[in-house]
């Protein structure tokens, strides 16, 4: 027997509590998350307005915000874990400058204003260090998903996008401790010993991850048993978390130093696969506990100083943004699509502002009403965005002038994707035999280039293939994919080899790992950008140092050991070998 009680619970009478709200969670986010994606509004809105209604201060289905709040904060460690999976070295090396000097800027110039504004307006001055650092902020699933949504994870503005959100990502690991250090001195306020103490602790615990997980995660891939390899993904990640707790510092900081330390291990990926549905999930509660603490009378009251508050908000960091990115080399629309897409506030703002009145760090009014802006800001993305593409548009039709479309080439024996440094080469050496070849670009500045050069480049999207289709693919006799797009490129290559099984695709990739990816998808073959280039400099090296005679005996070994180590990868992966053993009869054949 069951009753609603319209003035604020759900009454279940014999009824499990537990799964009663979870009934209550799960139903609220399968309704509001769908809408509001298909809104172009975001998973994030979506659960945070679920959240919003299911609340005491909405419907009252649920009443124990801080217990839930509670539990779902380790989905905030799970994603610092996952962030920590994606720094790679070698990504990071390669997107340093705008990382560490436009994602710099940008954190600290917004952060120094809003903390002014902050301290103007009587906020005090701890909390408005930490609204300041919250607020500069912006959304990394709001600023992915609309990446992912336009294929521009790879252009000029995407990589740029990209790499300020990794530096926001970055920058919540030492701002979760600020939190720490910040907060009152009758309450959790660090001394210099407990400081010392917990990076003597942070310290051992690197030296421990970084030389007994591989070890141990070895040992538990032997046993193929996959349920105890996920039980062993999760138990670092609260064991690391549980030894920062213990120090007083952020339960995250340990996830995200475990992640960090296994982003270049060959267990990368399945971690990430087999942790993604936990994160989802805890991640998609935090935003609906946090959704539950909005106060609508409170913001009813001051609904003018939220309005005002998210406008000026999105303002000022898309003023910040745009001018940034203009002294970074950026043009006009490029500099204002990346305004549009991270103008917003984010989600680790309601986290930093949930630590920040948990730990006594701020009070009162104001961590609901930061809130409440910070989504405010995030329903202004979805227009701001439009206007952007709207200005880019028109810009790239006036430059297209004269270009012709990917549809209009005629049928040839070659498609190369892409023509960038790797595709022009491919083409130059074919052209000189004569072959036919259709060339494909998605940039008008490169096709304009190109032209001066007499190249017919034609425009298209080459992760589309319905473009590849237009411009002769079913005629083709070799299709290179030579293109940026990691993801793209994969999903492009998988819909190829369906539609046409006979068709050879040649493929360039970045590293080891997406020249896995690329095998699975169904390449007939894929080599790693920097990979011919490095032996090539290790032969000249050995001729150099007097042992020319065994150069390519030590060549031909390392080739061998590498093929071997790519297909255990594969292995343990659980990747087809199918295609891995026609590269390798090619070669042998070649030979």
């Amino acid at each position: 027997m069951r009753s609603f009680n319209w003035k604020g619970s759900f009454v279940a009478v014999g009824a499990d509590p537990f799964l009663t709200s979870a009934a209550v969670f799960l139903g609220a986010a399968v309704v509001a998350v769908p809408l509001f994606k298909r809104l172009k509004m975001g998973s994030v809105l979506g659960y945070l307005a679920a959240g919003a209604v299911i609340g005491p201060f909405g419907l009252g289905l649920i009443r124990e915000t801080e217990t839930v709040l509670h539990t779902a904060e380790f989905g905030v460690v799970l994603l610092l874990f996952v962030i920590g999976l994606e720094l790679k070295p070698a990504r990071l090396w390669r997107l340093k400058g705008d990382i560490f000097g436009l994602g710099l800027l940008q954190v600290g110039i917004t952060a120094a204003l809003l903390f002014l504004i902050f301290w103007q307006v009587g906020l005090g001055l701890e909390p408005s260090i930490m609204a300041g650092a919250a607020l500069a902020l912006s959304s990394t699933a709001f600023g992915i998903q609309i990446l992912r949504e336009k294929r521009a994870m790879a252009s000029a503005y995407g990589n740029r996008t990209f790499s300020i959100l990794l530096f926001q990502d970055l920058a919540v690991v030492p701002l979760l401790a600020l939190a720490a250090l910040l907060a009152p001195a009758a309450g959790e306020r660090m001394s210099l010993g407990d400081v010392a103490i917990a990076l003597a602790v942070l310290v051992g615990l690197g030296v421990a991850l970084r030389f007994g997980l591989r070890p141990a995660f070895n040992l538990i891939a032997r046993t193929r048993t996959n349920e105890i390899f996920t039980a062993a993904a999760l138990l670092v990640v609260v064991g690391s978390a549980l030894i920062m707790d213990l120090v007083g510092l952020s339960m995250a900081l340990g996830a995200f130093l475990a992640g960090v330390l296994l982003a270049e291990s060959e267990f990368r990926y399945q971690l990430e696969s087999d942790i993604e549905p936990f994160r989802g999930l805890l991640l998609g509660l935090f935003f609906m506990s946090f959704g539950m603490t909005v106060d609508w009378s409170l913001v009813l009251a001051n609904w003018w100083i939220v309005a005002g508050g998210a406008l000026g908000l999105f303002a000022l960091k898309a003023v910040i943004l745009f001018g940034l990115a203009r002294a970074f080399g950026s043009d006009n629309p490029d500099a204002l699509r990346i305004a549009a897409t991270i103008g917003q506030g984010g989600e680790f703002a309601f986290v930093l502002l949930s630590i920040s009145e948990g730990s006594g760090v701020m009070s009162g009014e104001w961590p609901s009403l930061l809130s409440v802006m910070v989504t405010g800001s995030m329903v202004v993305t979805p227009l701001a965005v439009a206007l952007a593409d709207r200005h880019a548009t028109r810009r790239d039709d006036a430059n297209m002038d004269g270009m012709k479309e990917a549809s209009e080439a005629s049928p040839a024996r070659v498609i190369i994707a892409g023509f960038g440094r790797v595709g022009q080469v491919i083409a130059r050496i074919l052209s000189l035999r004569g072959y036919e070849i259709t060339l494909i670009d998605n940039s008008p500045r490169r096709i304009q280039m190109a032209g001066r050069f007499g190249n017919q480049v034609y425009y298209g999207d080459a992760t589309r293939v319905d473009v590849l289709t237009s411009a002769g693919a079913g005629e083709a006799d070799i299709i290179f994919l030579c293109i940026d797009d990691r993801d793209g490129a994969r999903e492009a290559v998988a819909k190829l080899r369906e539609r046409f099984p006979d068709t050879m695709i040649y493929a360039d990739t970045y590293d080891r790992f997406s020249e896995l990816e690329m095998w699975e998808a169904g390449v007939d073959l894929a080599v790693r950008e920097t990979f011919e280039t490095s032996i090539a400099l290790a032969r000249a090296a050995l001729v150099e140092l007097g042992d020319g005679q065994m150069a390519d005996e030590v060549i031909e070994e390392f080739r061998r050991l590498d093929s071997e180590r790519l297909t255990q990868q594969a292995l343990e992966r659980d990747a087809s070998l199918e295609r891995m053993r026609r590269r390798y009869q090619v070669e042998e054949s070649a030979k």
